[in-house]
């Protein structure tokens, strides 16, 4: 996406929404966007970058025909005046993930999809790639770390980590979010019943993972929680063209209240570590791995991470 594009975010406070447009600025578009609230840190960060809308509100005068997408946030409902004014004027309309998808299209989508510890097991990617001097770009739903940004994407780097989201694209996009990104390489930290105000049967509910796990392209790579019966069962009876790798949690033991790492390099002691970040852990070494960091590295980088929300 080279061009030059003039963007309007509908409902733009929204914490991934105003991080895309912030992004978005910074690499030359022309950016505009409503809301009707908007919240710490997003209306400091908008209004730092001169993005923040004059008046709280839906106006549809802003909506015009030199806008080449609207980009449409959770927030906004059907009745929306400046959606309506957008499809009256058969404008180009996308989600988020839509458009992220677009956005990211030239590189190696990797998403990390699960009903827990996706953000979690994406802080820890991202500091052992980072301790290691390893540039990627990503989205993830949450700040990682304190002050740190929930998107960073540009022209630079091949791989982009993708936080991927089982709930709805938008109020007219009612595909779940992460069916937008076609990874070439994914994860899957477990099922657990979730988001019953979409999907009210549990058998709903898996049927959009098995719906993601099929998205992944043909020859991609497929890593998964072998710890989550729903999850493993799962996996086993789909048929796709693509590498399955299950994993268990790592060898590893508490002593007064540490938890230590057994590897191939010795014992590890780890800061900030439960049993669930012990599965997490072993997901974000393959993911790493995949990456292009190796084994040892990743659990060097492990000794100083010190966890994310």
């Amino acid at each position: 996406m080279r061009n030059k594009m003039y963007l309007h975010f509908i409902a733009i406070g929204g914490s991934s929404m105003h991080s895309l447009a912030l992004q978005m600025h910074s690499l030359g578009h022309k950016v505009t966007g409503s809301d009707d609230v908007i919240f710490e840190p997003s209306k400091s960060n908008l209004q730092k970058a001169g993005l923040l809308p004059e008046s709280f509100g839906w106006f549809p005068e802003k909506i015009n025909k030199n806008i080449d997408i609207v980009i449409l946030g959770m927030h906004a409902k059907s009745d929306n005046v400046e959606l309506k004014e957008a499809l009256e004027m058969n404008l180009k309309i996308q989600s988020f993930p839509e458009f992220l998808a677009l956005l990211s299209e030239d590189k190696t989508r990797v998403v990390i999809a699960g009903s827990h510890g996706k953000t979690r097991i994406i802080a820890m990617i991202l500091h052992a790639l980072e301790y290691h001097g390893i540039k990627t770009d990503y989205m993830v739903g949450a700040p990682v770390y304190e002050n740190s940004k929930n998107l960073s994407i540009g022209d630079k780097n091949d791989f982009v980590l993708l936080e991927g989201d089982e709930i709805l694209s938008s109020v007219i996009d009612t595909r779940p979010k992460f069916l937008w990104y076609t990874p070439e390489i994914a994860l899957v930290s477990g099922i657990a019943w979730d988001h019953t105000n979409f999907f009210p049967t549990f058998k709903d509910y898996i049927t959009q993972f098995e719906r993601f796990i099929y998205s992944i392209k043909a020859g991609g790579i497929l890593i998964y929680n072998k710890e989550d019966e729903v999850l493993d069962r799962l996996v086993e009876s789909i048929e796709h063209p693509i590498k399955k790798i299950g994993y268990n949690s790592p060898d590893h033991f508490i002593d007064n209240g540490q938890t230590y790492l057994e590897t191939d390099e010795g014992v590890l002691p780890l800061v900030v570590f439960g049993a669930q970040d012990l599965q997490n852990l072993a997901g974000a070494q393959w993911i790493a791995q995949l990456m292009g960091l190796d084994r040892s590295d990743f659990f060097e980088s492990m000794l100083s991470f010190k966890g994310a929300p």
